[in-house]
């Protein structure tokens, strides 16, 4: 089995060296369109094999080595511009689309049935691009968002009851970025209900702390996150290839659930060997309810911006 992750940056090698690290695969590609630099990484990555105690190859080829990249069962998308201080996610459309568009289109021509999971920021509009560049089956074409947003969320708790994350069970669903939902009726900390732990008002200040979460970070470093987003897909990636049919948030394009059709939005899925196996509609609040459509509002107005560019 061979897997490819396409972008040699902080969140691509990262997810590459969690997916050779858990011997996921026969074989890691790195695609980097910077000749040299995927190459270094996973000769890097493989020189670690025997410190670690893994079988998975790297290996890393530059924008004329897709080749390498055939029978690909997963592949990961983390190319693009990451973003600056002070830099929207939406200011990122117009370069990362034609970046989405032509990897997605390589991708298929070396990898026809794979799994194409996308990272690339603005994140729910880079999905919708990719699928449409695909033109396969929405099972098929899918983001990562939502798990590292539960995890950013799942953290915050954690530190603000002083306890183990490992226990924590949260759900949050709609955009990437600050119109996201976390969900209080859907957390619990060892089965019991968040909001018997922890005060409304503070419950509250770590939603919006989730929501804030990966600008948080670039105002701290200057540039996005790369250990957590890299090992949420590489989480993804391991459902899909040993089909455990877990249950995570991820961005799909709906067809009729919550309501809403033709937009990639973040809901919680069974993923499995087929990648999405089921989207499974929750019956939300009244409240939730119009949280969600908030959140999908603005993702659909970004969504617009595309197709007005005509790409595809």
């Amino acid at each position: 089995m061979k897997i490819t992750v396409v972008g040699a940056g902080n969140v691509g090698a990262t997810c590459a060296h969690e997916i050779a690290r858990k011997d996921l695969c026969n074989e890691v590609v790195l695609v980097d369109v910077r000749e040299g630099v995927a190459q270094g990484k996973a000769l890097d990555m493989w020189q670690t094999a025997p410190i670690q105690g893994f079988s998975t190859r790297v290996t890393g080829v530059g924008p004329e080595g897709y080749d390498k990249t055939a029978g690909s069962e997963v592949v990961v998308i983390t190319a693009g511009l990451p973003r600056k201080p002070g830099m929207s996610r939406d200011d990122l459309i117009s370069t990362n689309a034609k970046i989405v568009k032509e990897v997605t289109e390589n991708i298929i021509k070396h990898s026809p049935d794979a799994k194409i999971i996308v990272v690339s920021n603005p994140l729910d509009v880079m999905t919708y691009a990719a699928f449409l560049a695909a033109k396969v089956p929405s099972n098929r074409v899918f983001g990562m968002a939502g798990i590292l947003d539960t995890a950013r969320y799942k953290a915050f708790i954690a530190s603000e009851l002083n306890v183990s994350p490992i226990g924590i069970e949260a759900l949050l669903l709609g955009g990437h970025g600050d119109t996201m939902v976390p969900l209080p009726s859907y957390t619990s900390v060892c089965g019991i209900p968040v909001r018997q732990l922890i005060a409304e008002d503070r419950l509250q200040e770590i939603i919006k702390r989730t929501q804030n979460g990966g600008g948080e970070i670039v105002a701290l470093q200057g540039t996005s996150a790369w250990y957590a987003p890299g090992t949420a897909a590489a989480q993804m990636v391991e459902a899909i290839v040993r089909d455990t049919k877990s249950v995570y948030p991820v961005c799909a394009m709906l067809n009729g659930e919550y309501g809403m059709k033709g937009i990639a939005l973040g809901v919680p899925v069974v993923l499995g060997k087929n990648g999405i196996e089921k989207i499974i509609d929750l019956k939300l609040t009244a409240e939730e309810q119009a949280q969600l459509e908030t959140s999908a509002k603005a993702v659909k107005n970004v969504m617009n911006v595309l197709d007005e560019m005509k790409m595809f």
